[in-house]
């Protein structure tokens, strides 16, 4: 009986394998909605992350307009030479790096410590509110973020400089002093943004099993322990994997908040690469310098995110692959 059961099972295999049933193809056929879903988003990195991946050759060329990108001439890495000579090579790496660096350092933390502290509430109405006035900086536009700490930081009549004349102090004008712009940067993306940021850690939180929590509470554990030895653990894989993003991008500085803050007296500690591509790029209309300075930057990224990942991986075991 299970030898013809055997030949019986053996038929429909080879059958099949020449229908077709069971392939790809026919899984594709059958779950066509789920691929239709995720179609638009295909579509949108095809069109507008690997098309103009083509643009990337005037990096080494001349680019002429007239001449198109294919009829330009062929440079080699002059443009790449260029940037490294110039004067301005280090200040827009350094500033970049250091504003960056300051950003992760103090940026990073700041979720993790709030999402811990907002899970600990037990007033669900308070917790709710609370969570939505923190959620709320990140939905204005950067522009108006922009505005608000102009007027802020205004030496006459801003509000910071009003309380620093009450208690006593003089009147500093915040946007025309270059030591200050990393910090008023650094401290408004923490503020704007950090609230939004909780929102990934706290539903983290909630897949850690409270089962853990009363047997932590048997233990005679207090709140804090309970949040250093239960919480923080449960959501160290994904904090890892963040931070490999944030690092990742670490020479990747959003322009436009740069950019809106800069002012002809901080730019000394203000020009950052994104800005100076959008400089001699676009404004100055150097095409192929700024692609090849924007290359740069992204070949950067991309050794720093590989190789953090491999450290990650290592020392953790959580990976983006």
């Amino acid at each position: 009986m299970s030898k013809y059961t055997n030949s019986s099972s053996s038929s429909k295999s080879l059958v099949n394998a020449f229908t077709g049933r069971g392939s790809h193809r026919s899984k594709l056929i059958k779950n066509y909605q789920l691929y239709l879903f995720i179609l638009p988003t295909i579509v949108y990195f095809i069109v507008f992350h690997y098309v103009p991946m083509y643009g990337i050759q005037i990096a080494f060329k001349n680019f002429i307009a007239f001449k198109g990108i294919a009829g330009s001439p062929w440079i080699g890495f002059d443009n790449f030479e260029r940037f490294f000579n110039s004067f301005e090579f280090e200040k827009v790496i350094l500033n970049t790096v250091k504003l960056s660096l300051m950003q992760l350092v103090l940026g990073f933390p700041a979720p993790i410590i709030l999402a811990l502290m907002l899970n600990q509430l037990i007033n669900k109405r308070f917790k709710k509110f609370a969570q939505t006035v923190i959620y709320a900086p990140h939905f204005i536009s950067t522009v108006v973020i922009a505005g608000m700490l102009f007027l802020f930081l205004s030496p006459q009549d801003g509000l910071i400089n009003r309380i620093i004349v009450f208690f006593g102090g003089e009147s500093v004008f915040f946007m025309g002093n270059a030591g200050w712009f990393r910090s008023v940067y650094v401290l408004s993306e923490i503020w704007q943004n950090t609230g939004w940021g909780t929102i990934i850690y706290l539903a983290a939180l909630t897949t850690i099993s409270p089962e853990l929590h009363e047997s932590a509470v048997v233990d005679g554990a207090t709140k804090f322990q309970r949040v250093l030895y239960v919480d923080l653990p449960g959501i160290m894989p994904t904090a890892v994997i963040l931070l490999i993003l944030s690092v990742g991008n670490i020479m990747s500085l959003g322009f436009e908040k740069v950019y809106l803050l800069q002012t002809a007296l901080n730019l000394p500690t203000s020009e950052i690469i994104a800005t100076y591509v959008y400089k001699t790029g676009l404004l100055g209309a150097q095409y192929s310098f700024s692609t090849a300075v924007g290359l740069f930057n992204s070949l950067i990224n991309f050794v720093i995110l590989v190789s953090v990942n491999y450290f990650a991986r290592k020392t953790t075991q959580n990976s983006l692959w």
